[in-house]
């Protein structure tokens, strides 16, 4: 089985040169460390100096930032108990790999191996961890088996499964099955979610809630949302609109509805954070198009503000968390074309901003329940809609505050899984310790 799955993996990667040659070459983005992956010829790790060492890994931005929440509340209860447990990361994406060089430290941080055996093998005698923790849904074969022939826990936290993945994992039952019968533990982030687990064949579940609700902050007075509010030129006065994490044609939306607000309100500002920065110039040429004055975030510190643009567009990665902070009025891309899923509105929701997002939000369904259920947030089914909504919260401040209170207290209402994760990690890696 191992080998087999090598030599699909390889015509897989042949097959996909050139792909990776043209990302490299028309300026997007490259992918990630593709000859380290291949080879998993990382730097080895020096032996734990802590009592356990635990390897967690996540694909996109937002289970990097969760996973170092997840890491930190881990610490503080290893120490609680007398113990240090040091933690190591590892992403599959250049952004993500970014992000987790600066939560966890350059120094824990190294690609994540492809699936074949030997990167696998290699990862593994340089990292050599006691406890395997992967983000969401990211099984793969190889790894698996060899974590179990060492005897390395695996735990799949904050764990999702769509009833439409459900359905596509039971076209490949009997391979899903064995993958989930290698995993020690699954921490559901719903009941839906654990049942879907359960019946797929793994063998033990703990439902335990989102993460997400503990991965996002919600102080607007925090030194790095004061920061970035100076360092963009934002006055007392000014009302943000912030679309954040967007995909086209998402950017043209939100341009056009602050184009259909800014005369009636002066005070507007409309901040754009594209959920791929490499489409900087796309969407600098749309805004040229629109006749409007912008400026990117890159340019800031050299530059200071333009006081005569009234719109910026964020051109670097790993700070729409704190950008959140700033909004008044928020847009969560992601949501409108149906192909993605949505991106996470527990962010903007925290900082009490109003929130509005698409219909298309399916991988957020559980949290976006919570807000609907409590009238904290707004679903826009297109531009005319999202220029509505910016509308109304422009012209009744009210109704967007009271929007922003009831969000904020429904983030709030929903932490707590991520020290219960934490609980869970710190008992399995005892058992793996007593039973060596």
């Amino acid at each position: 089985m191992p080998m087999l799955l090598n030599v699909v993996y390889l015509a897989a990667l042949v097959a996909l040169l050139p792909w990776v040659a043209w990302r490299r070459l028309s300026g997007g983005r490259p992918v990630a460390a593709l000859w380290t992956r291949f080879s998993g010829r990382i730097a080895p790790f020096p032996p734990p100096a802590a009592a356990a060492r635990i390897w967690m890994h996540g694909v996109s931005v937002g289970e990097v930032q969760l996973l170092a929440t997840l890491a930190a509340e881990v610490a503080v209860q290893a120490a609680g108990a007398g113990r240090t447990v040091e933690c190591v990361a590892s992403s599959s994406t250049t952004t993500g790999l970014e992000v987790a060089g600066r939560r966890f430290g350059p120094a824990r941080v190294f690609p994540c191996p492809l699936d074949v055996t030997w990167a696998v093998a290699r990862v593994l005698d340089r990292v050599r961890p006691d406890l395997l923790v992967l983000g969401e849904l990211e099984l793969w074969p190889n790894l698996l088996a060899a974590a179990r022939r060492r005897g390395i826990p695996v735990v799949v936290v904050n764990a999702r499964m769509s009833e439409r993945s459900a359905a596509g994992y039971r076209r490949i039952g009997w391979l899903v099955r064995r993958m989930l019968g290698q995993v020690s533990l699954v921490v559901a982030r719903s009941r839906a979610d654990g049942d879907r687990f359960a019946a797929a064949g793994a063998n033990r579940v703990v439902v335990a809630g989102s993460m997400k609700f503990d991965g996002v902050r919600g102080d607007r007075g925090a030194p790095e949302i004061d920061r970035l509010r100076r360092l963009a030129g934002f006055s007392p006065d000014d009302v943000v609109f912030l679309a954040g994490s967007t995909q086209d044609p998402e950017e043209r939306l939100a341009a056009e509805a602050f184009l259909a607000a800014r005369q009636r309100h002066p005070s507007l500002r409309l901040v754009v954070v594209p959920r791929h920065v490499e489409r900087t110039p796309e969407i600098g040429g749309l805004l040229d198009g629109l006749g409007l004055r912008w400026q990117t975030r890159s340019r800031l510190e050299a530059d200071g503000p333009d006081p005569q643009a009234r719109v910026l567009l964020v051109d670097t990665t790993g700070e729409l968390s704190q950008w959140w902070g700033t909004a008044t009025i928020a847009f969560v891309g992601g949501s409108l074309d149906g192909q993605r899923g949505g991106q996470n509105m527990l962010e903007p929701a925290a900082y009490g901003a109003a929130v509005a997002f698409g219909p298309h939000t399916g991988n957020f369904r559980d949290e976006v329940a919570v807000l609907l259920a409590s009238d904290a947030a707004e679903v826009v089914a297109d531009g005319p809609g999202l220029t509505a909504f910016v509308g109304r919260c422009l012209a009744e401040p009210g109704w967007a505050a009271d929007r922003g209170r009831r969000a904020a207290a429904g983030v709030a209402a929903g932490r707590g899984a991520t020290p219960l994760t934490a609980r869970l990690l710190l008992e399995c890696l005892a058992r793996t310790a007593d039973s060596r």
